[in-house]
């Protein structure tokens, strides 16, 4: 049935996807679609058990969640940091499942899971035809809240093509359904970016990762200098555009997610781009903070030092 759905006519689609090597992950496409008819909490469950076992196996990215927990948690007992990257695992292996269900779910079924806070902030911005940076953090749930708040609120996104052309066309088909409308902007389609947040659009934004030293400054982040991109001011200010910070959450005992839209940074951007990458860098600390075990704690965070500082990793 899945082939089926997914071969259906779609502008992506090529025939060339049908060729023998793809065949593979047709096949693993249509065991996860098959699991993802599951009920949520046995979803739930299965993410967990495919946590524990990246947390046996993945040693590179175990060494990294436990580095990061010890660089910015460090006044947290050695059990505690355990704890939360035993937790940030399963939270891991739930975001494949997640993944899945943001592709496939009926939107219906999906809606069920969803709580939102402060869509009036995005819907006051759309009303006064004024383009809005949403700027989120890369937590685990960041596909699925991304999906769930697309039923709700157009949102566009920047957008990474994958490797694997067919992976990537059936990512693109799962996340395009939710935003009829949407439009999926190229990282380094600056110039692209700026033309939808002129046009009053909202665009879904994340600056909490290190992209190298390049239009970055450094500023602490848990006390860490950090390479911290510049791009939030440089787009609010071209784009002439609100920065609307927003946060997801997958809430406990299988309740679903709780999205947070909270009101417009006031008086941004600022004197300075430091001014501005530390303000960010403070929010991110108290929403990380909030719920570590959800945040992608498997980044290398701090792999960009200030000169003459010894590597972290």
């Amino acid at each position: 049935m899945l082939f089926g759905v997914l071969i259906m006519k779609h502008s992506g689609f090529e025939i060339a996807f049908l060729h023998p090597r793809y065949w593979l992950l047709w096949l693993g496409l249509a065991l996860l679609w098959l699991l993802t008819q599951l009920p949520y909490v046995v979803l739930l469950g299965l993410g967990r058990v495919l946590g524990w076992i990246m947390l046996h196996t993945a040693s590179s990215r175990r060494y990294i969640v436990t580095r990061n927990l010890e660089l910015c948690f460090p006044e947290l007992s050695a059990k505690e940091r355990q704890h939360i990257v035993r937790e940030n695992f399963a939270s891991m292996g739930i975001a494949f499942f997640e993944m899945a269900m943001s592709w496939w779910w009926p939107k219906k079924r999906l809606s069920t899971l969803l709580r939102v806070e402060g869509l009036e902030h995005l819907q006051t911005a759309q009303a006064q035809n004024q383009g809005v940076i949403l700027m989120a953090i890369h937590f685990t749930t960041l596909e699925i809240g991304a999906a769930l708040l697309g039923q709700r609120h157009t949102i566009d996104g920047m957008y990474r093509a994958h490797k694997n052309p067919v992976f990537d066309y059936v990512q693109r088909r799962g996340r395009e359904r939710h935003n009829a409308d949407a439009k999926a902007i190229e990282r380094e389609d600056v110039r692209g970016m700026l033309k939808v947040l002129r046009q009053g659009r909202a665009i879904w934004y994340a600056p909490d990762q290190d992209y190298g030293p390049k239009q970055s400054v450094f500023v602490p982040l848990f006390g860490i200098p950090a390479a911290t991109v510049t791009a939030t001011s440089k787009f609010a200010q071209l784009g002439r555009a609100q920065v609307i910070p927003m946060t997801q959450t997958r809430l406990a005992d299988g309740k679903g997610y709780l999205i947070k839209i909270e009101p417009p940074l006031q008086n941004f951007p600022g004197e300075s781009d430091t001014q501005d990458c530390l303000r960010i860098n403070q929010w991110i600390e108290q929403t990380i903070a909030k719920q570590p075990e959800q945040y992608l704690w498997a980044h290398r965070r701090f792999k960009t030092r200030p000169e003459g500082e010894a590597k972290l990793y």
